[in-house]
């Protein structure tokens, strides 16, 4: 079986679209790493809705020693108390989100469409699921990037012709980087920009349900 990309290397993928200054809300899972892995010089204000910003970093679990418990994430990561970080009420969080203050926001998804809808909530009526902040995020934000793995665990695309799923938000989604690829979601389909090493265009389209344009200047994905 190939190797594919691991759930860090998608998040330092992600990062290199993170511009200095944005300020950032992180989804639960893959998108949470992005804030261990911001290179020197480049300052990114992470935002969670229950009402911190300005955050830096969630503390790695060798760090635990250090945790206070008044500071976690949306996600129950720890985050270190830093300079310029507030802490607000949930009201004022989600006015921040809904107001179009935030850059960008990179969530996870279980369904992304061909014309950017997203599914990342609930797996329908058999499991229980809280939709949280992410409708809101995912029109609220200025840019949204979908970290995911490219397929399920049995092996099923994730990125599909219409989502099947109860969906988070229609047309939101601007990005998708996987295990196997980036992807841009653009007025004419889905444009594949990158692959992972040792992939091709086919073994992804393989495992991509609507047909992929691929880029003229398509490239290996480099971090």
């Amino acid at each position: 079986m190939k190797e594919r990309l691991s759930e860090e290397t998608i998040a330092m993928r992600v990062v290199k679209e993170l511009n200095d200054g944005d300020y950032v809300n992180l989804g639960v899972g893959i998108p949470q790493n992005c804030s261990l892995y911001i290179p020197a010089g480049k300052e990114i204000y992470f935002h969670a809705e229950q009402g911190v910003i300005g955050y830096q970093r969630t503390l790695t679990r060798e760090e635990w020693q250090e945790a206070d418990l008044d500071y976690p994430d949306a996600g129950g990561r720890f985050i270190p108390s830093s300079a310029g970080m507030s802490v607000g009420d949930i009201v004022a969080s989600f006015d921040m989100i809904i107001g179009g203050h935030l850059d960008c926001t990179v969530m996870g998804g279980l369904e992304v469409s061909e014309n950017g809808d997203l599914a990342n909530w609930t797996y329908g009526a058999r499991e229980s699921g809280g939709i949280g902040g992410s409708m809101d995020l995912a029109v609220g934000a200025k840019k949204v990037i979908i970290a995911m793995t490219h397929t399920t665990k049995k092996g099923e695309p994730k990125i599909v012709k219409k989502c099947k799923l109860p969906l988070t938000a229609k047309e939101c989604v601007d990005l998708i980087v996987t295990d196997l690829a980036l992807i841009e979601v653009t007025p004419h389909g889905l444009l594949l920009k990158e692959y992972a090493p040792g992939w091709s265009v086919e073994e992804i389209q393989g495992l991509t349900e609507p047909q992929l344009i691929v880029s003229p200047d398509l490239k290996e994905m480099a971090l």
